[in-house]
């Protein structure tokens, strides 16, 4: 008998394939509907067992920040060393180029500069000889009562204007609450809320910094916080994909 661990037809199919898979013009449309858009599955339930399981292997990461200890509410998190782990570095590079897409249109619209080249790697150099060296993915790892402050993920001056975070463990089995939490200040008037579940494997495509808000002077930027609600009980551990590196 074959003591090896069957390979499924899903688990073929690499995150670059699920990443080319989504509907991106009808995700586009509903981030520039709410400022965030969730995607179909990116990782296979195995793939985000093994991923959250890199937690506990402290040579992975070049940093582990205490919130609590920071007053960035409660909890830990860690960012990734070089080399990053292979479905990590794979997701980043798929997710670059849709997402480019957006960024340039999101810039068009708010009149400004949209430096970003046409491949992740390209972008990266360009970080890198500004001091932008430092890689930005990041495990989060919440217990019960843990929670994270509102917040934007900028690091330096080169900014790219979209991220994801992609769940690791199965909300309503793993753990209760913590929901990933937006916050959009609104031009001229009171800021909108929103509150997302993240499923195991599937992302959320939100804003880093502001997105375009259509008013009545034409677009404006519209700056967005996030966070994620208290963890009632369980572990939620999810994957940050922030696409700037750090200074």
């Amino acid at each position: 008998m074959n003591s090896r661990t069957a390979v499924t037809p899903a688990d073929r199919v690499t995150p670059a394939d699920r990443t080319a898979a989504v509907d991106w013009p009808a995700l586009t449309t509903e981030l520039d509907t709410y400022g965030c858009a969730l995607t179909p599955r990116l990782l296979t339930p195995a793939a985000c067992r093994e991923i959250a399981e890199l937690y506990e292997d402290a040579d992975r990461f070049r940093s582990t920040v205490d919130m609590a200890r920071h007053r960035f509410g409660s909890g830990q998190y860690r960012y990734f060393t070089h080399p990053l782990p292979a479905p990590v570095a794979e997701l980043r590079a798929a997710l670059y180029p849709y997402l480019l897409a957006v960024a340039r249109d999101w810039a068009d619209r708010l009149g400004r500069p949209a430096p970003w080249p046409d491949t992740l790697d390209a972008w990266l150099r360009m970080c890198h000889e500004a001091g932008q060296t430092r890689p930005t993915p990041i495990l989060l790892n919440y217990g019960p009562g843990d929670w994270n402050a509102l917040h934007r993920d900028l690091y330096g001056d080169l900014v790219f204007p979209l991220q994801v975070v992609i769940g690791l463990d199965r909300p309503g089995a793993d753990y209760t609450g913590g929901e990933f939490l937006l916050v959009e200040q609104r031009p001229r008037a009171q800021s909108r809320g929103t509150s997302m579940l993240l499923e195991q494997g599937r992302g959320l495509v939100f804003t880093t910094r502001e997105r375009p808000v259509r008013s009545a002077r034409g677009w404006s930027a519209g700056p967005v916080r996030h966070g994620v609600s208290a963890v009632r009980s369980g572990r939620r551990r999810t994957l940050g994909l922030v696409f700037h590196d750090a200074a």
